[in-house]
């Protein structure tokens, strides 16, 4: 996905908010104590990976941005660098310049094995948190702006091009949590589509699933919208079985 540059001037967050979109900015938080370096790069590459941040944005500056991950900025330029070197970040200059994410991300990996246990317990965090977060969401007095907002993520998913689905498909999922006024568990819907997302991008992405993700994804949101918490639930959980079906049937698993 490419911006025109009257786009790219926008520093993180100032699209999605016109559009209605959720927030990037809002899923910054200061890094926890431990390895710091460690911690910001995975948390600037989780945000990358499920389209927080698009490909074509540009990140904040990097004051602002060391001043809400709470690191100095020498740690952040740190990470910066890595993940540049990594093939995520690409640095413009000139009067519209800064730190973009990347329009081509780097390889996937296909031929990885993964562990059933593994697996088993990723689907399992994700399937108890995003049907928890869409009945909250049907169950929140959502306002005029929310609700064009859900409409919009639901619009932008349902149009993407194959190579942008994952990401778009992520934000309307995150939109789903903002939707319930819980910072933390909106934490907990970007971490799940972290994980997710890492194992998708070893499967072939699908036409006729495409269009079966999309039609649930309509459901989804008319439930959310009807304020109908037990249909939300209910088709939350048929989207994140069929998409465990799915990764079963294609990812390699160790015995």
């Amino acid at each position: 996905m490419t911006c025109e540059a009257e786009d790219q001037v926008d520093s993180l967050g100032e699209r999605s908010v016109a559009e209605g979109l959720v927030d990037p900015r809002s899923l910054i938080h200061p890094v926890r104590a431990g390895n710091t370096l460690e911690a910001t790069f995975e948390g600037l590459l989780r945000l990358i990976k499920v389209g927080a941040v698009l490909p074509g944005q540009r990140l904040p500056p990097e004051r602002e941005l060391a001043d809400s991950l709470q690191v100095s900025r020498s740690t952040l330029r740190s990470v910066l660098g890595d993940l540049q070197r990594h093939g995520y970040l690409e640095v413009r200059r000139g009067r519209y310049g800064g730190t973009f994410v990347i329009d081509s991300a780097p390889e996937k990996q296909t031929d990885v094995t993964v562990d059933p246990r593994q697996l088993q317990d990723i689907l399992a965090y994700r399937t108890v948190v995003e049907s928890g977060a869409a009945r909250l969401a049907a169950e929140a007095d959502l306002q005029a702006p929310q609700r064009r907002g859900l409409r919009r993520a639901l619009d932008a998913a349902s149009a993407a091009a194959p190579e942008d689905y994952r990401h778009l498909d992520s934000r309307l999922h995150i939109v789903i949590g903002e939707l319930t006024g819980s910072r933390r568990l909106v934490d907990c819907v970007v971490e799940s589509r972290a994980l997710v997302n890492d194992l998708l991008d070893r499967i072939p992405l699908l036409a006729s699933n495409l269009e079966h993700s999309n039609h649930q994804h309509q459901e989804l949101v008319a439930a959310i919208l009807d304020g109908d918490p037990e249909t939300a639930e209910s088709v939350a959980r048929a989207h994140l079985d069929g998409t465990e079906t799915l990764l079963r049937s294609f990812l390699n698993l160790s015995a």
